[in-house]
């Protein structure tokens, strides 16, 4: 093999002979890749019919839930493929492209999360100014670019890795990585480590300390408000690490069907209902 473009297919070790039992695996990632298309098709509607909705924080919302949908897109088919199927390969082309869709789908859904947090930290810590910062010309370029920026670094990414010369042409994983396409290079890979590294830091670890920072801030706000004096220690440091890392993650369903606005919304939307649209909580 003198190049990757030679290599028509990679073989995934990582699975195993379930017998009969493959089809109750089928059926339950089924039904989870269901429940996942249903839910966040129906919350990408519901801000979309609803003007009232058309605010900055569900506009991000609706971006995290199509991202959502572009992700289980890019895995869940293929999942679903390699559970029936008793051969489990993939060829080269479509090896690459599920290297593109899982690593921007990664990149888009944190920087997604870093602008929600920034949202957030605007609307709670400076309330008065929050309508002339966050502004629809604000809200469509933050989209416009948590979108922009991870495809174009995931595409030098694959550009990168593409041309690799091949040694063999077995991942050990149960879907296709950059990394293992480049363990499996023969050719020097240094331009490859380095982007990668710099990649990593740029897409995940620049959004995650955006992230801490501003619900740091919203922290310090909340323990303004409270005294927490008299919270022992361990149990501050366990609520602070909850407020810093787990929030952020939990912000979908935060901001997702337990707000009313949204939640009323889904209700007419489904029942047909023609009740006047509930305020937007900015809580």
């Amino acid at each position: 093999m003198t190049n990757s473009s030679q290599v028509l297919y990679f073989t995934l070790t990582a699975y195993f002979d379930i017998g009969s039992l493959k089809y109750l695996y089928f059926m339950m990632v089924m039904c989870f890749y269901v429940l996942i298309i249903g839910s966040n098709v129906l919350l990408i509607v519901v801000i979309c019919v609803n003007r009232s909705l058309h605010e900055p924080m569900f506009l991000f919302l609706c971006s995290l839930f199509v991202n959502e949908l572009f992700g289980s897109l890019g895995l869940f088919p293929f999942l679903l493929v390699q559970i029936l199927s008793d051969v489990h390969s993939v060829s080269a082309p479509l090896c690459f492209l599920q290297i593109f869709c899982v690593y921007s789908y990664a990149a888009v859904e944190v920087l997604n999360l870093a602008v929600m947090s920034y949202d957030r930290y605007v609307a709670i810590c400076f309330p008065l100014q929050y309508n002339s910062t966050m502004t629809d010309r604000k809200v469509a370029l933050l989209i416009a670019l948590t979108w922009a920026l991870p495809v174009l670094a995931t595409v030098v990414l694959v550009s990168l890795s593409a041309p690799l010369r091949l040694c063999g042409n077995v991942i050990d994983k149960v879907f296709c990585g950059n990394f293992s396409i480049v363990k499996l290079s023969c050719s020097n890979t240094s331009v490859n480590n380095v982007y990668g590294l710099v990649l990593t830091v740029v897409s995940i670890v620049a959004p995650l300390v955006l992230i801490l920072y501003t619900y740091g801030k919203i922290l310090e706000i909340l323990q303004s408000r409270f005294d927490l004096s008299r919270v022992p220690p361990l149990l501050a440091i366990v609520l602070s690490l909850y407020f810093l890392t787990c929030q952020p993650l939990f912000n979908p369903a935060l901001y997702g069907l337990k707000m009313a606005a949204i939640r009323d919304a889904c209700k007419r939307l489904l029942c047909g209902e023609n009740s006047a649209p509930a305020a937007a909580s900015h809580a």
